[in-house]
């Protein structure tokens, strides 16, 4: 479970298939399924943290994209509207139970919470026991370009339900911390974004044509960067890389930005259903994450 889980994907995107031209695709995946995804089984229930929906507006939610409904999670307060919206972005693993409890977390905070199952034409991770081939069969044939647009349409979905997307943040976990940083330079109106441990930079390929790294420069909004200095899938010279790379950036939210490192911490220390758990800096972390929210006007 504490694998090398960024390497095998940075190892796999770096051999995805060129891309090829845009089709209308089928989902797979149409509806969310409950529980915990397969590849993260026994869960660690002593650890795991339950947020219930008392006092939320929580459940599955259909979002329309340019080629049919992408099914996602959505929480947020039950009584009120113009909610500050913020993107929540899977791990590798899809929107499963934890994924859930993180949007209903944020909506206790006051958010509109969404997180769109991102995997959705590709495969249903949920459903994989072995993650190699979940990464091989399913999250390595995503390409980046699709989950920018499917995060696009979560923002116009918000916009019509309730949201106020000109206080619009990210966050996002593992695959999705490093969305996130992508997202940030992508769409102009994010006004903070939050990325755990997400990696920085790796081989290019069709599908991945940029890292974190490449786009250092052209964030629309701060991030804040949450790593663990355990983690043998992000080395500490990519993470340094993108610190001074932050710093130097004449881009007044690239500068803004900041990173900070746990240097005991694994590889998802925040994912309290697993083993790689470490309560401290994920408490902490969390705190990071909401003032950050705060500052910059989410």
């Amino acid at each position: 479970m504490n694998a090398d889980i960024d390497a095998l994907t940075a190892e796999l995107d770096s051999l995805a298939p060129p891309p090829q031209p845009l089709t209308r695709r089928g989902f797979l995946v149409t509806a969310l399924g409950a529980g915990f995804a397969l590849a993260v089984q026994p869960v660690m229930a002593q650890t795991a943290i339950s947020t219930d929906s008392t006092g939320l507006t929580a459940g599955e939610i259909q979002v329309p994209t340019a080629d049919g409904n992408m099914p996602a999670y959505r929480a947020q307060p039950a009584q009120g509207n113009q909610f500050p919206v913020i993107l929540v972005v899977q791990e590798i693993f899809g929107v499963h139970e934890y994924i859930k409890d993180v949007c209903r977390r944020l909506a206790k905070l006051g958010y509109q919470a969404i997180a769109p199952e991102l995997y959705a034409r590709q495969g249903d991770p949920r459903q994989y026991s072995d993650i190699p081939e979940l990464i091989a069969k399913v999250v390595s044939k995503v390409p980046d370009s699709q989950a920018m647009a499917d995060l696009d349409a979560c923002v116009a979905w918000a916009k019509s339900h309730d949201g106020d997307t000109t206080r619009l943040g990210i966050t996002g976990f593992c695959w999705g911390g490093r969305i996130v940083w992508l997202y940030a330079a992508h769409h102009p109106g994010v006004k903070a974004g939050v990325a755990w441990y997400g990696r920085l930079t790796s081989a290019t390929s069709g599908l991945t044509p940029k890292h974190p790294l490449d786009v250092a420069d052209d964030l629309n909004g701060p991030v804040l960067g949450l790593y663990g200095g355990q983690d043998p899938g992000i080395p500490p010279d990519t993470v340094e890389k993108m610190k001074k790379a932050l710093a130097e950036s004449a881009n007044l939210a690239s500068k803004a930005s900041a990173i900070h490192v746990y240097p005991d911490a694994p590889h998802a220390f925040h994912a309290d259903y697993r083993p790689s758990y470490r309560e401290e800096p994920a408490e902490d972390g969390w705190k990071r994450m909401a003032e950050w929210f705060r500052k910059h006007g989410v």
